[in-house]
Parts: structure tokens; sequence; C-alpha cells
């Protein structure tokens, strides 16, 4: 029977979201030099700002794995976007780190939201052999929005202002969340689906309902520590690059508003291509009959010695070395996102993968606010970004270690 190709519109839908979530977190670093000149703000005033949003992002991330669980992917998705919105066009009303720091709270809570609703439908509208391709391709929506931002962002800002900037960028969602309040419902649910797609989308599984397990339950699973320890790992370096790569270029080549753009946007291009081929290799193993463990690893180590060369960014001879290693760096990221992400719906089964998606986002923001200090520290006293680097060309490789020694032969977790 004709598979239909319902559950690539809802990816395309995740994909946009993920965007605009990507666009809207990225204009204040984009803004960040041209708001510090003009407003005097320190460089740890800056990273207090960063901190604070990983502090919240961490918090609603263990909130909405849990919420998304109950409610499921669309309602979980909307009211997200909603909090987030709101949080984001508030930053036009303040002008001191203090209060970005306030109104990065309900933006952080809100963009909290966006993957553990994401992995959610992902895990609704797609067998285990094309999940890691769907997230991949969701994934690459936030290199997009990073790429967009730093179109967007000064010509609005050029034109208008810098606080349209933010006005402008938070319509965009309010216009997506009429349409995902339109089209979303399970595969069951959905009158576009055929039932040649409903067979292929439950190929590979068993559908159930449950309670969701209790933490105490997930907390004793060595799957769940492997996906904490991994993304308290890596988000950081991500969370880096997207917070201060406008800042690194104006103070190592001299950029402004003006010509961050094409830059950005050859790194973001990179780290785009690196989403895609990264949670394509395991799919692609998958299909050659490579198993599961094998298939995700071997992708995660090719994308974590993609990273390694960053670290010698700073002594890069000219600006476009400089991006090609850090756009190389970004596309490991990307590409090794992809197949961490899929461990929670790899490994538990849908009604416990939401609260470990949680869990590991609430880590991940937890090394987010450690490298915010950190680098904010580091700037302040050192002037250089070269130990940042250094810490990023590390993270990836140790990941991995830690991932495979906790699950080493990638078994579901028992008892969930």
């Amino acid at each position: 029977m004709a598979r239909g190709s319902v559950r690539w519109i809802i990816c395309a839908l995740l994909f946009a979201a993920i965007a605009l979530s990507y666009i809207d977190r990225q204009v204040l670093s984009v803004l960040k030099p041209t708001l510090q000149a003009q407003y005097g703000w320190s460089e740890t005033g800056y990273g207090d700002v960063v901190f604070w949003f990983q502090a919240a992002y961490g918090v609603g991330y263990i909130a909405f794995g849990r919420i998304v669980d109950r409610i499921g992917a669309r309602l979980g998705y909307a009211l997200a976007v909603t909090l987030w919105t709101i949080g984001h066009m508030a930053h036009a009303l303040v002008t001191t780190t203090l209060g970005f720091a306030l109104v990065r709270v309900p933006l952080a809570l809100g963009e909290s939201g966006a993957f553990p609703s994401a992995l959610a439908a992902v895990a609704d509208w797609f067998p285990t052999k094309e999940r890691t391709l769907a997230i991949g391709l969701f994934n690459a929506g936030s290199n997009i929005g990073a790429i967009l931002a730093p179109l967007i962002v000064p010509a609005v800002t050029l034109a208008f202002g810098w606080r349209m900037a933010f006005i402008v960028t938070g319509m965009f969602t309010v216009v997506w969340l009429a349409a995902w309040l339109w089209f979303y419902r399970r595969p069951r649910e959905h009158a576009w689906v055929t039932p040649g797609e409903i067979a292929h989308i439950e190929s590979d599984r068993v559908v159930e309902t449950h309670a969701p397990t209790p933490w105490h339950t997930l907390l004793r699973r060595r799957q769940t520590w492997a996906y904490i320890a991994g993304r308290f790992l890596i988000d950081p370096i991500w969370w880096t690059f997207l917070f201060w790569l406008p800042d690194f270029f104006g103070k190592q080549y001299h950029l402004d508003l003006k010509s961050y753009g094409p830059p950005l946007v050859a790194i973001y291009v990179l780290a785009d291509l690196g989403s895609i081929a990264g949670g394509g290799a395991s799919s692609a193993l998958l299909g050659q009959g490579v198993g599961l463990n094998a298939a995700r690893k071997i992708a995660m180590l090719a994308c974590a010695l993609a990273v390694v060369p960053v670290a010698f960014a700073v002594q890069a001879g000219n600006l476009w070395i400089a991006v090609a290693l850090i756009g190389l760096a970004c596309a490991g990221h990307q590409g090794f996102s992809a197949n961490l992400y899929a461990l929670p719906s790899d490994l538990f089964p849908r009604w416990a993968a939401g609260s470990v998606v949680g869990l590991g986002g609430a880590a991940g923001a937890f090394g987010g606010m450690l490298m915010a200090k950190y680098a904010g520290w580091v700037l302040q006293t050192l002037g250089s970004y070269t130990p940042i680097f250094l810490v990023a060309a590390s993270a990836y490789l140790i990941a991995l270690l830690v991932v495979h020694l906790l699950v080493p032969r990638y078994a579901p977790a028992s008892g969930t």
C-alpha cells in the first residue's frame, strides 16, 4: 500500500519551529556588540544573561518533558510557543543586562519545550529506522534559524531600530502556532494519513498506553544517565557558539553589525549539512543491516572527530579559515546531537521518553550555565577565546566515551 507523506509534512513543521526558536534566541547575540557599546555592558554581565537563560531553560526542560508525556506533542508545543513568544517580544522593553536576564526567563521556559515536543512528535510519526533522519532534518532548522538571524536582525535594526528586531521576529511564531494547531494530530487521528502510512509508522512498535514512569525509576537506569551525561557535555559547546560567535568575530576580525552575516551564514550552512548527514548516516547504516548500537556510535564518532580541529580556530591565519574550522565543529555537533537525541526514543517507551529528554535537557542547560560563567570569566580576565575552543574540541569524544561506558550494548531500559 502507498505509504503517504504526511509524516514529512509534520517534520517540515517541526523544522520551521526549531528554526524560529533559534532566530528568537539569536537576536540578542547578534545585537550584543551593538547593545554592549550603547549601554556599557560588561562581559560578565552578558555572561549572567546567558547564565539565567540556561537556568530557566534547564528547569523548563524537566517540566516540559513531563508535560509532553501527559498532554502530547500538539498541546505541549502550542504551550511552549506561546510562552516563548511573549518573553521574546518583551525584550523590546528593556536595556540593561538585568532587564534582559529577566525577560529571557519566559523565552527560555518556552523554548525548553521545543525539543521534548518535537521528539515526542517524531516518536508518534516515525518508525525507528527513519527516526534519526527525521531528527536530523528538523534539527537542521536550528542552523537555518542561526543563518536567518544575522541576515534579518541587522536589516530590521538598521531600518527601524533594535527593538523592532524582537517584534518582527516574534510575529513569525504567531503564524506558525496557528498552522500547528490546525494541522497536527497523531497518525490515527489525522484525516490525511493513508492506511499504508500508518502501517509503515507502526511497523516496528507495539502501540500501548501507560502512565509516565516515576523519576526514581528513570534515575536508576544507566540509559538515563548516558543521555544526561551526553547532553551535559555537548550542549554547552553549541550554546557558546550561538551566544558568542558574533562577539568572537567582532573582537578577532573587527566585524560589525553589517558584516556578521556571511561568516555566520557559512558556519550554519555547514552545521545544517552536518545535522542531515549525521542523522542520515546512522539511518543508512541501519538500512545496510548494521546493528542499532554500532550505527548510532559510528555516526557519533565521525561527528566527534569533526569537532577536534576547532581547537585551532583562534590561531587561524584569516577569517575564512576560522569560519571553516568553526563550521566543521558545528556540523559535527549537529550530527552528534541527531544521534544522541534518538537515544530516549530508542531505549525507552513513549510514555517515558519525554521525561528522559527533559532530564537530559536540564543537564545540558546546567552545563551551559557553567560554560557561560567560564566564558565570561575567560574573556573578562584573559581576553582570549583559545581556552573556550580547547574545551569545545574535546567535549564530544569524552561524551561518546561516557555514553559507551554506560550503555555498551545500547539495550532498552527495563522496567520503564
